[in-house]
């Protein structure tokens, strides 16, 4: 028993090794980040860092911008529906001919009903549809192509094919309905459909209004816009607050408002471990470790509030960061210094993302404090044990 007390102490110290942790201690990630066969940088924020970051927003829609047709969106395409409207000189025309009760039934056929008019007027033929050749049938002219043509253009193309058989004839023509030149939005909107883009050059936020606006919070949606083989997706809140990302939209484009709802997780010496929901744009660090409760008085290593990132590779390359990107992205361990008053405003200009990680480590003299309890516990049990095998007789 006399040597109780020594194998009680050695085993304690074996046991330092394997004491309880709720995540890697500061010393370990700083030097696995130090080794050659790192698979992850330590970055230590401060302002400048936060302002390369900020200078580096996502451009996912920004790259799919400089794709966006530069074609008119008022052409003429198969299955849009047109109007016609035939003007002839004088009295007497073909068209005002063709008004009098005893209308032949081939001009009948031929699709049109002609409304009634006076010397000059402009009889219309509602509602032709443009076949899938791009053809229209116009009376007295038979099947003209207007298919990749504007109205103005498709309507001196009938004009000419008039010509000999109308008087001087005079034509307009008006889209009523194009597939050809609308999107499509669904998704998290009020009214999903086909929507038409006008010259105007309508943009993604004028088609998302056309729809009705989003059902969600602004904060959990994502849009994605496809565009043929072409796709990009950006967080809607960016959208709306970036003019660039709001970008012009082509014909037969589709745009899908998703549910994407942001989180975080929060480990370590916070005063509540959680995973929290982004609800509002832009929430920094300040924020996150506020809504956690702040750091733990008793355990935190404040020097070392950690935020674990996939960063995009375009970010870490701007940091000087040479870690080969992942799936996801770079892996960067964004470290600050809670202790440094000017932190605190770094915290404050420091955005967190969806998916980060924040986590504190215990204090050296926490781990410290774990290990001379366990002894303490240890060398209690081995002298309680001395002092009961010294009173039996």
């Amino acid at each position: 028993m006399r040597s109780a007390p020594t194998l009680l102490a050695l085993l304690a110290l074996c046991a330092c090794g394997s004491l309880p942790h709720d995540g890697p201690s500061q010393q370990s990630i700083s030097r696995e980040a130090k080794h050659d066969q790192a698979n992850y940088a330590v970055v230590d924020l401060d302002y400048g860092v936060t302002q390369t970051i900020a200078a580096h927003p996502p451009a996912s829609l920004i790259g799919l911008a400089n794709e966006s047709s530069v074609a008119p969106t008022d052409l003429i395409g198969a299955g849009d529906q047109v109007a016609l409207s035939v003007f002839e000189a004088g009295g007497g025309g073909l068209f005002q001919r063709s008004m009098t009760p005893d209308i032949d039934a081939e001009s009948s056929d031929m699709g049109a009903s002609l409304e009634s008019s006076s010397a000059g007027a402009s009889p219309m033929l509602p509602k032709l549809v443009v076949d899938s050749d791009g053809d229209v049938a116009v009376p007295f002219a038979g099947s003209v192509h207007v298919a990749g043509l504007r109205p103005a253009q498709a309507a001196e193309v009938i004009r000419r094919a008039l010509r000999g058989r109308a008087v001087d004839p005079q034509v307009t023509v008006t889209v009523l309905q194009s597939h050809a030149n609308a999107v499509t939005v669904i998704g998290e909107v009020q009214h999903a459909g086909h929507f038409p883009l006008s010259a105007h050059n309508d943009r993604l936020i004028d088609a998302l209004a056309a729809a009705g606006g989003p059902t969600k919070p602004v904060a959990d949606l994502s849009v994605a816009v496809y565009r043929g083989a072409l796709h990009a997706e950006a967080p809607l809140s960016l959208v709306m607050s970036d003019s660039a990302q709001n970008i012009r939209l082509a014909p037969e484009d589709q745009v899908r408002i998703l549910d994407r709802p942001k989180k975080y997780n929060v480990f370590g010496a916070f005063g509540k471990v959680d995973q929290n929901l982004i609800e509002y744009d832009n929430p920094t660090l300040a924020d996150a470790i506020s809504h956690a409760g702040g750091l733990d008085t008793y355990s935190a290593a404040s020097a070392s509030v950690l935020v674990f990132r996939f960063e995009r590779p375009e970010v870490a390359a701007a940091l000087g960061v040479t870690i080969p990107s992942a799936a996801k992205g770079v892996p960067i361990i964004y470290r600050l210094n809670f202790r440094k008053p000017d932190r605190l405003f770094v915290a404050n200009n420091f955005d967190i993302q969806s998916d980060d990680l924040l986590y504190v480590p215990r204090s050296d003299i926490t781990e410290a404090m774990k290990f001379f309890n366990l002894v303490d516990s240890v060398t209690q049990i081995g002298y309680n044990a001395r002092v009961s095998t010294a009173a039996v007789p």
